[in-house]
Order: C-alpha cells, then sequence, then structure tokens
C-alpha cells in the first residue's frame, strides 16, 4: 500500500474544526437553516403582505393571527409535506439521471486525487436541462398559464421546499454512513475529504466525510453524486421556480414586468453559463476539496432554489416597473459584474487547461514547489479572487429590481379593483380582475430584508469562502504563497477588501 493511498482513507491524526465546530454547525443543520427558508416562504406571502402585519407590530402578535397570516397549514405540521408532492419532486429527480445517462456528453477526467488515480465525468447538464425546458415549453403553449406544472409549483411551494430539504437530510445521511466502506487501495478509486473524518459525528455529517461518493443504478449506471447535485435538479429547479412565478404574476394582473422578467434573465443567464460551463466544475473547491455531506446537499437542494428565487417570488404578487432608465441602471450592474466574473473564470480554465493559449500565454505567472502555477498578472494579479467580485456585483442586479420592498394584502369585494389598472406611483397594484389590492404602505422597505437577504449573504458567503480558500492554499503552497501575497496583494477588491 503506498503511502499516498493510506493517506486519502485513514483519519487525519490532528484538525481543525470549521463554521464554529460541532454545536454550530448541529444547530444550523436541524435548527438554523430550515428555519430561515420556512421564514422565507411564509412571512413574505400573497395572503397577507411581505413581511406579513404581525411582524410590524410585534406587542399585538398572537400565535393565532400569526398562523392566519402566515396561511399555516389547516392540518398543523403535516401539510408541510404530502405524498403527492414527494412523487412528483422524486419523479423529477429520476428524469434528471435518466437525461443525464441517455443523453450525449462530454467525458472529462476530474483533477488528480491523493491516491494518484482520477476519475471521469459525464457532462451534459445543459443539454439535460433544455430537454426539459423544452417539455415546459410545449406545455405551456398547449395550456398557456394554466399548464399544471406552473400552477403545481407555486400552489405547493413550501411543500416542494420540505421534500428537497429531506432529501438532502437523506442524502447526507446516506453518504456518510457508505463512507466507512472505504478501504485503502480499493478499484473505485473512493476516498475521505481531507477536513471530514475528524471522528466527531455531527461535524463529519455536515462536512461530508467522502470525497467524492458515487454510486451504481441500474439501467442509468454510475453517478457522481456530489457532482449530480452541484449543477443539475437544484440549478434547474431555480429556473423553473422563477418561471413559474412569471407566470403566477402574469394569471394575477394579465401582464408581465419589466422587473420580473429582468430578475428572471438575469438569474437563468447566471444557470445557463454555469450549465454551459459544466466541466469548469472539477477546478472548483467543492469538487477537488470538500467532501459531500449536508452542507453542500443542502446548499444544492434547498438553499440555492428557494432562497435565490425570493426576489421573482416577491414580484409574482406585487410587480415593480422600473422603466427604460432603471432597466438601464440594472442591466450596467448585471453587465459590468458578469463581465469580470466570467472574464476571471476563462482566463483561469485556460491557463489550467492550455498555458500557450494566445489568449493567456503572455500573463505571469509563479512556479511553485508544488508543481502547480499561481497567475501574477491579468485578473488573477487584480485580485486573489476577482471571480469574486464580479459574483457580489452580480447578486445586487438580482435583488435592485425589488425596489424599496414591501407591501400589504388588503382582502375586498371582487369589484374593488379593475383589469389593467397598474403602478399608482405610490404602490397601488391590482389587475383584473382580482379580489384583493396590494400596496406597500407601512411595509414599504420592510420587505428588504426578505429581496436584499441574498446581497447580504452572498458576502458572507464570498468572504468565508475566500477565507476557506486562503488557507487551503496556504498548506498547498507554503512560501510560494506568501510571496504570492506580496505581488497580489489585495483578496477581493482592491483598496478596500
Amino acid at each position: 500500500m503506498s503511502k499516498s493511498t493510506r493517506k486519502s482513507v485513514l483519519p487525519a491524526k490532528s484538525h481543525e474544526y470549521e463554521f464554529g465546530g460541532p454545536p454550530v454547525v448541529f444547530a444550523a443543520s436541524f435548527f438554523v437553516l430550515p428555519i430561515i427558508c420556512y421564514l422565507a416562504a411564509f412571512v413574505c406571502n400573497d395572503i397577507s403582505g411581505c413581511p406579513v402585519p404581525s411582524m410590524l407590530h410585534p406587542r399585538s402578535l398572537t400565535l393565532m393571527k400569526l398562523k392566519e397570516e402566515v396561511g399555516w397549514p389547516h392540518d398543523g405540521i403535516r401539510g408541510l409535506a404530502s405524498f403527492k408532492v414527494t412523487g412528483f419532486v422524486l419523479a423529477y429527480y429520476l428524469l434528471s439521471l435518466i437525461l443525464q445517462a441517455a443523453l450525449p456528453g462530454i467525458v472529462q477526467q476530474g483533477v488528480q486525487l491523493r491516491s494518484g488515480a482520477r476519475l471521469e465525468y459525464k457532462f451534459n447538464a445543459f443539454s439535460s436541462a433544455m430537454t426539459i425546458l423544452l417539455g415546459a415549453t410545449i406545455g405551456t403553449y398547449l395550456k398557456g398559464p394554466d399548464f399544471a406544472l406552473w400552477t403545481f409549483i407555486w400552489d405547493n411551494y413550501t411543500q416542494l421546499l420540505t421534500v428537497n430539504l429531506g432529501i438532502a437530510y437523506a442524502l447526507a445521511s446516506f453518504v456518510y454512513y457508505r463512507s466507512f466502506t472505504v478501504k485503502a487501495g480499493n478499484k473505485h478509486k473512493r476516498e475521505l475529504a481531507v477536513g471530514g473524518h475528524t471522528g466527531n459525528m455531527a461535524y463529519d455529517w455536515f462536512i461530508g466525510r467522502e470525497l467524492n461518493p458515487r454510486i451504481t443504478i441500474p439501467v442509468v449506471g454510475t453517478i457522481d453524486i456530489k457532482a449530480f447535485c452541484e449543477l443539475r435538479p437544484g440549478m434547474l429547479g431555480y429556473v423553473l421556480l422563477d418561471l413559474a412565478f412569471v407566470v403566477h404574476q402574469y394569471k394575477l394582473y394579465g401582464f408581465v414586468s419589466d422587473s420580473i422578467i429582468l430578475v428572471t434573465l438575469f438569474q437563468s443567464v447566471y444557470v445557463f453559463d454555469a450549465l454551459w460551463m459544466e466541466p469548469a466544475i472539477l477546478s472548483t473547491m467543492d469538487i477537488t476539496t470538500d467532501g459531500f455531506g449536508f452542507m453542500l446537499a443542502f446548499g444544492d437542494l434547498v438553499w440555492l432554489p428557494f432562497i435565490y428565487s425570493l426576489q421573482a417570488r416577491y414580484l409574482a404578487v406585487y410587480p415593480v416597473h422600473l422603466g427604460l432608465p432603471g432597466i438601464a441602471g440594472v442591466f450596467a450592474v448585471q453587465g459590468l459584474g458578469y463581465w469580470i466574473f466570467r472574464s476571471a473564470n476563462n482566463e483561469k480554465n485556460r491557463f489550467r487547461t492550455n498555458p500557450k493559449d494566445p489568449r493567456i500565454a503572455h500573463l505571469q505567472y509563479i512556479k511553485t514547489q508544488s508543481g502547480g502555477t499561481l497567475l501574477t498578472s491579468g485578473w488573477w494579479g487584480f485580485s486573489r479572487h476577482p471571480n469574486y467580485l464580479g459574483d457580489f456585483i452580480m447578486a445586487w442586479s438580482y435583488s435592485l429590481p425589488t425596489g424599496i420592498a414591501g407591501y400589504m394584502v388588503k382582502h375586498g369585494s371582487p369589484g374593488l379593483m379593475s383589469h389593467g389598472d397598474m403602478v399608482d406611483g405610490k404602490g397601488v397594484i391590482s389587475g383584473g380582475p382580482v379580489k384583493q389590492q396590494v400596496l406597500q404602505g407601512e411595509a414599504r422597505g420592510w420587505g428588504m430584508l426578505i429581496t436584499y437577504f441574498y446581497v447580504l449573504y452572498f458576502a458572507i458567503l464570498l468572504i468565508h469562502r475566500e477565507l476557506r480558500d486562503e488557507e487551503a492554499c496556504k498548506k498547498k503552497y507554503g512560501k510560494d504563497w506568501e510571496k504570492y501575497q506580496e505581488k497580489v496583494r489585495w483578496r477581493i477588491l482592491p483598496g478596500i477588501y
């Protein structure tokens, strides 16, 4: 048995906890993260407002009143899930698996593992997504906004959240249990993640014990669970949720606002760009370093589709009309962020694939003792993580279309609103015929806690990810990393951070 092979499967002699250690990750897994998702689903709704009125007057808040305002299920917690929705979601996952196996794709090797082996990956996420969206397009063409898919998503939003959360728990538990079957020198090239076998059950279950868990399914074949979750059900689910919200706005008001079109367009571009550039995930920390546990399962299948789509869900109930100046401003923000993000990532990927490529051959770099290279010019001489800067700028373009967010729902008679009414500049919106009036009132501004939450979260995420990257690079490159830091001083944004 080689020394490198032993290192890939044996527990670390010493370890350092991330994310605050076992108590914090346990609380986050079973309380904090699920509660945030459910709060976002319940306190911003089409029943009473965003946020619900009781949150604006906490002194008069009662449990009975709050349950009425948030639309708490009549059958209690059991109403948060259903067999019907579970079957729908499982069928969607199965379809994604079948398309990955059946459709042609690019086969590419991943980075070298600690054992010296390389895993093969099949990439066809883009064509798989296009196939599903083609089916949705045909259905919408035939049935219009009443196509069952869009209605089902809107009517069962909370249940969809619950089922995907359950799948994340199940996957995390399955791969954790199965990771104990990893043996030294195994023919399947399995190995444990460096930081995922501390010996603490709660922490290892969260962070991911096995690096690249794979499973063989009859007919479907071998599936890399982590790579599958990274860009397939959750990513496409993100777009499907947005589209369902667009359709719901149209059904309510008889029009589709420019704001929800922009949000859906930008977020779809982000998703399709990731799907088109699928092989690029092989060089990401998620694939090369992190094990697959609850952290990635929850992030891929729950947090990304349901939290990232909050802006479109808000606009489905309260349309905002930006006009040409607003559209131009938001486009400028999105364009700048995307240009930085994609240019930086393309530069890095081209250099890693072919350093002699004329587009990047002029770039300067440091040759490390470990055999790797560190770019010190171009985008990666601008800062050590320029792609994070582009990502953060783009995050603003997802929230800005919601404006100064917040609305209240006033219920009335069918004749209260007339067809074709538009925004009157004070936040009164209608469409017709409807039985309710949606206006901002005293909720104005408070809805930003929901629609701009993504920006705050993303800033924290990127800074934390950057700190993890820095620590990993220090260990990997040693003194060469110190030389690199002298040449490229700034972490993300020169002059600020």
